[in-house]
């Protein structure tokens, strides 16, 4: 029997999700096209809000780039044979989220900082905007082959996002929102991020690199509080 109680309803619970990544990062393409799934199959009951903060893989890549497997194989003391087996992997990683990761086209790698300025000011728009323009980004760069430090193809991209390509431009021929942008990044390696993707739930769990669908859904709903944290197993 009805006796007149108002009943609350549920709100399911948001979580902020900071997304720490470089465009020039195929492992990052692969999480978050992992974490898009786990978020699809958590939803209605729980969503996220989504903001993708900058960091830079090269910050000190000259304005031509350097060839791919050249800088694998210097950065990483690899040789050309294991960066292409790399890629391989990380190709098949990407092709079971949805993301096309093509490391033939992916022939150099560039300086990013314009493409995390434009990522800042896409933030400042709006949630889907940023989304946007960062899943176009990793699509021309991974995808594509194109060069992401690119004034042309980056206004192109941000105009793709639904976002100005006037003020895109007005942004790339000055220095807007790099001291912004620069704080932010070093803000997340103050904080202990060295290497992305790196997701952090509600700014304080943690979860490093390109993890499977599961990992990530299991994390999101233990956050939430759907489910115990897993208890932890000694040999």
């Amino acid at each position: 029997m009805n006796n007149g109680a108002m009943t609350t309803p549920h709100i399911p619970p948001t979580l902020r999700v900071d997304f720490v990544s470089d465009v020039s990062c195929p492992w990052c393409a692969v999480g978050l096209g992992a974490l898009q799934a786990a978020l699809a199959n958590v939803a209605p009951g729980i969503t996220a809000e989504l903001h993708f903060q900058p960091f830079e893989l090269n910050p000190h890549m000259s304005a031509e780039g350097q060839d791919t497997i050249e800088h694998l194989t210097q950065k990483y003391g690899i040789s050309a044979e294991q960066a292409r087996a790399n890629g391989e992997t990380i190709r098949q990683r990407g092709a079971a989220v949805g993301f096309t990761y093509d490391p033939e086209r992916r022939s150099r790698v560039w300086n990013t900082f314009d493409a995390h300025r434009l990522l800042h000011w896409a933030e400042l728009e709006g949630p889907a905007q940023q989304l946007a323009l960062k899943q176009a980004l990793l699509k021309a760069y991974l995808t594509d082959g194109k060069n992401p430090s690119d004034p042309v193809l980056l206004v192109q991209l941000a105009g793709a996002a639904g976002l100005s390509t006037d003020r895109a431009r007005e942004i790339l021929a000055s220095d807007t929102y790099a001291d912004a942008t620069h704080a932010r990044e070093q803000e997340f390696l103050d904080a202990g991020i060295h290497s992305v993707p790196a997701i952090i739930l509600n700014r304080q769990h943690l979860i490093s690199g390109g993890q499977p669908v599961q990992v990530f859904e299991r994390a999101l709903r233990q956050v939430a509080g759907e489910v115990p944290p897993a208890q932890e197993t000694t040999a």
